[in-house]
């Protein structure tokens, strides 16, 4: 394996020869994120430099006092000894690989990342490197997405038989990155669209980004005693079974989630449908993505990092594990929910905010049940 360009800390990724970390899970002084979900950007540090487009994002999960910096993909920057850029990974909003150049080598740390398009984000761009680091959140070759015109094609029938049926249509999605994906891609010529007030007050991150999102409205806002039927609504999974759903009946629920690529997952939920659909890499893309990078050497982290590497070894390349406390897909975070929980007295929105109020779950929770 190359040299120590990047190594595993107590606080994170860190460089030394620019000195800086990369999504660290604890304060330091200078972070580099490569995205705004909860696992790679967390509160405390003193400085923070993230790509151009997820500044917004990451203001919102952060808090608006904190010191953030940002700069336009591909653009080269020299923090001490290195020369740092941000590269688009195709994950949500703003979400990049960062590229480090030291003396002629060159580490390119993917953060999460997929190669689906995504009208949400800017498209994967491969990275040419010596040594590349990978997510491996779904790293089995039983997890193998659908395609978009293929995964959309179903999520408008389950919505449409729903009203026919008289039923309203609860879509649980993570509020962040997932949930805008999900709308740019339904059919909104089949009825109205409500949201829950975490997936909301996302979408509007994403608006005054730039990025054109289908017209809803806060599940919330509306009239004590309104009625659902025919509707589609968005809402983070932890609002599944609770309080706030009921105003919904009759209802019909579906997750979509790369774990729903495992039937066992959703009967156990008791969910009526489940869509497997992730913004993180499935096995076959995992496999080009390492290809397209040309590196070298390959260091896998969070997901089934073992079976990744011991498969990438067989075909002949130099690969190990890199131990961090990345997790993969989010639920939804304490931030989050308390932004959803600002607005007006409206009776249904204590419910609302109840719902997510201690919610902290990951995505990682399902990994447990995939061996059905």
């Amino acid at each position: 394996m190359a040299s120590r360009l990047i190594y595993t800390t107590d606080k994170g990724l860190y460089c030394e020869a620019g000195d800086f970390y990369i999504d660290p899970w604890r304060p330091v002084e200078r972070a580099i994120v490569t995205h705004a979900h909860s696992d790679h950007a967390r509160w405390g540090s003193r400085h923070y430099l993230c790509a151009e487009q997820g500044e917004k994002v990451l203001r919102h999960r952060i808090g608006a006092d904190a010191q953030i910096e940002s700069v336009a993909y591909g653009k080269e920057i020299t923090l001490k000894d290195t020369t740092v850029s941000f590269h688009p990974a195709g994950h949500i909003l703003g979400s990049s690989q960062i590229r480090v150049e030291h003396r002629g080598e060159v580490w390119v740390v993917s953060g999460d990342y997929k190669l689906d398009p995504d009208p949400t984000c800017e498209p994967y761009e491969p990275v040419k490197c010596h040594t590349f680091i990978t997510e491996s959140t779904f790293g089995l070759p039983i997890y193998a997405w659908q395609r978009n015109e293929e995964l959309f094609t179903d999520i408008n029938a389950w919505w449409e038989k729903n009203k026919r049926e008289g039923k309203a249509s609860l879509l649980l999605a993570y509020a962040l990155g997932k949930a805008q994906r999900l709308l740019k891609g339904v059919d909104t010529s089949i009825g109205p669209i409500y949201t829950h007030g975490a997936v909301e007050s996302l979408n509007q991150v994403y608006l005054h980004s730039g990025v054109a999102l289908p017209e809803t409205n806060r599940l919330s806002s509306m009239p004590r005693g309104s009625k659902f039927a025919g509707a589609l609504v968005l809402a983070p999974p932890s609002a599944y079974g609770t309080p706030w759903q009921r105003q919904l009946n009759p209802v019909s629920a579906a997750f979509a989630s790369g774990w729903m690529r495992v039937r066992g997952i959703r009967r156990r939920r008791s969910l009526d449908k489940g869509f497997p659909v992730s913004d993180h890499c499935d096995w076959p893309s995992l496999l080009k993505a390492v290809n397209l990078t040309g590196a070298e050497n390959i260091l896998v982290t969070h997901g089934y990092s073992q079976i990744l590497v011991r498969y990438l070894q067989e075909q002949g390349l130099n690969a190990g594990t890199l131990s961090t406390q990345f997790e993969g897909e989010e639920e939804t975070s304490s931030r989050e929910s308390e932004t959803a929980a600002e607005g007006g007295p409206n009776v249904n929105s204590s419910v609302e905010e109840s719902s997510v109020a201690n919610s902290d779950t990951d995505e990682h929770f399902y990994a447990n049940e995939v061996q059905e």
